[in-house]
């Protein structure tokens, strides 16, 4: 193993080589230049290199041109001539045809191993990014995670964060009072930005099994590292998320790798493909966390490449961080043209030897501007450099061959199933259902009260109707024997009757009276008349009344 990566040889009778020390490879680097000037080939050359000195990679591959790392290259393709050639001119008398370890990778799942991530692994600052949502609905969408941390709530795919969403909408006031303000109309806006999302895929995503970060840091058994390759061409069309993919990607490396300083040689080297992509549109939240990433990532061992076409695409406090350099032609016909060819001037340790402003402007194909950082880590003045030919093939692979690699790479089949296991989806439905069954049981109790309640009180009215008939009844038979009394106390008959039981009872008091009369005061004339008289009338008052009575 050699101690750096042969990039090429400076144009010019001297031909000094332009060597990427391993021990410096982890502070970062920048592949720019204007369409069709070799970026392409530059990178499957840098990408060989690591790769030969035992050091994993991960390329973003845009065009399927980098599938092509697979296989060797051929004395057939119509490169061949053009590369022997150039070969010969900078003495690489190493160079042969060679294939690469490749792990392929694919979003979607089709052509390569697919790659997911859980809702909860992403956070909410990335996928504010991911649905491109305003400070209000990221403070929402913040609230729903701390609620679902704080609950237990897995949120694993995006039918984890639309039920906890509903579910925020439901607890809104509760949530308001306690978190901040959570209006319905904010998680509305969020919902749509996931159907959107949905709409371009997202959803093959998320979920389980997420990717293990160890799959991508490995080597063959000949101590070559694995070069992991990312089919993006379809991926494209999703601009924000292809970045937000790539830069959860660097931040899980950034979390998950230990420190290790300064390392020998990178642990992973990561190429970033369209690299403006990640910067358009970023709010100042999003720039400051790649900031942080880029600049503290190199301690864990990491080192990231930017391709871009134009340098002036990377912010420059990104940019401050990138030491290797390889600058490819740009093309000086519009204002913002010449401003990148500036910029780019400005950004090499001069050399008397080359003027940088005019050269970039005149670069061949194969050609660049070369600085690379030295052992001591200053960067070399500046070389007009003629880059190495690939060893592997230019240009895609085909289908067949893509999927002979698939089935026989170390991953096998560990990633191509979804498990779908229980989470925030399921429990809040078990929560809701439960809800809903409490809430028709109460209901169900309710309803029988008032039933027994309506029947009491019919059963009350009806005794009341009762009670008002009985006693209309009685009513009517007091009445009834009232007048029968009455009709037969008029009777004939109960006249006379009642006429001869007085008579009876009038003759038998005086008969009576008398007697007593008789035996109380005598018979004698001598008794005075008057007191005899008096005593008998009233013993025959009281005996005849109560011979009437």
């Amino acid at each position: 193993m050699s101690d750096g990566i042969f990039i090429g040889a400076s144009v010019g009778a001297a031909g000094k080589p332009q060597i990427l020390d391993l021990k410096r490879a982890n502070r970062h680097g920048l592949i720019a230049g204007a369409t069709g000037t070799g970026k392409t080939v530059t990178l499957q050359g840098i990408v060989e290199g690591f790769s030969s000195n035992g050091v994993p990679c991960f390329v973003a591959d845009v065009k399927g041109d980098l599938s092509g790392l697979a296989m060797a290259g051929s004395p057939t393709a119509k490169t061949h001539d053009a590369f022997a050639a150039r070969a010969k001119e900078i003495g690489d008398t190493d160079w042969v045809y060679a294939d690469n370890p490749v792990q392929f990778w694919d979003l979607y799942g089709e052509q390569g191993h697919p790659i997911r991530t859980t809702i909860s692994e992403m956070g909410p600052l990335l996928l504010a990014r991911l649905m491109d949502l305003n400070d209000v609905q990221e403070g929402v969408l913040q609230i729903a995670f701390h609620v679902a941390d704080k609950e237990g709530l897995l949120l694993l795919d995006l039918d984890d964060l639309q039920a906890m969403l509903v579910d925020c909408a439901g607890r809104a006031d509760e949530l308001t009072t306690t978190y901040g303000n959570v209006s319905k109309q904010s998680i509305g806006a969020i919902q749509r930005s996931l159907l959107q999302l949905r709409s371009q895929g997202a959803e093959h995503f998320f979920g389980e099994p997420a990717l293990e970060l160890a799959d991508f840091i490995g080597v063959d058994d000949r101590g070559r590292g694995i070069v992991n390759i990312l089919a993006a061409d379809r991926l494209m069309a999703s601009p924000k998320l292809y970045s937000t993919f790539l830069l959860w990607l660097m931040s899980e490396l950034f979390e998950t790798l230990p420190e290790v300083g300064d390392p020998d040689k990178p642990k992973l080297c990561f190429f970033f493909d369209e690299a403006h992509l990640l910067f358009d549109d970023a709010p100042k939240a999003l720039l400051d966390k790649i900031e942080q990433v880029v600049r503290l990532i190199r301690s864990k061992g990491v080192g990231v490449y930017f391709i871009t076409q134009n340098p002036i695409d990377i912010p420059d406090t990104v940019a401050g961080q990138l030491g290797n350099r390889v600058q490819h032609a740009l093309r000086a016909f519009t204002p913002r043209d010449q401003a990148a060819v500036k910029s780019a001037a400005e950004t090499f340790r001069a050399n008397l030897g080359v003027d940088v402003v005019t050269a970039i402007t005149e670069l061949k194909v194969g050609e660049a501007l070369v600085s690379l950082l030295q052992a001591d880590g200053s960067p070399t003045p500046v070389e007009r450099t003629l880059i190495k030919p690939p060893a592997s093939r230019v240009g895609p692979i085909t289908p067949q061959e893509r999927g002979v690699m698939i089935q026989t790479d170390a991953i096998g089949t560990k990633y191509d199933t979804l498990v779908d296991r229980e989470s925030a989806e399921e429990l809040l439905a078990a929560k809701t259902q439960a809800a809903g069954a409490a809430a028709a049981a109460a209901k169900a109790t309710t309803e029988a009260e008032k039933a027994e309640a309506a029947q009491a009180k019919v059963d009350a009215q009806a005794a009341k109707v009762a009670a008002r008939e009985q006693a209309a009844q009685q009513k009517e038979a007091d009445r009834q024997d009232r007048e029968a009394a009455r009709d037969a106390a008029n009777s004939p008959w109960t006249k006379m009757a009642t006429s001869a039981t007085r008579a009876a009872s009038s003759s038998i008091g005086r008969q009576v009276a008398n007697e007593i009369g008789k035996q109380v005061f005598g018979t004698t004339r001598r008794r005075s008349s008057a007191s005899g008289g008096l005593v008998g009338t009233v013993l025959r008052g009281v005996l005849g009344g109560l011979f009437r009575g």
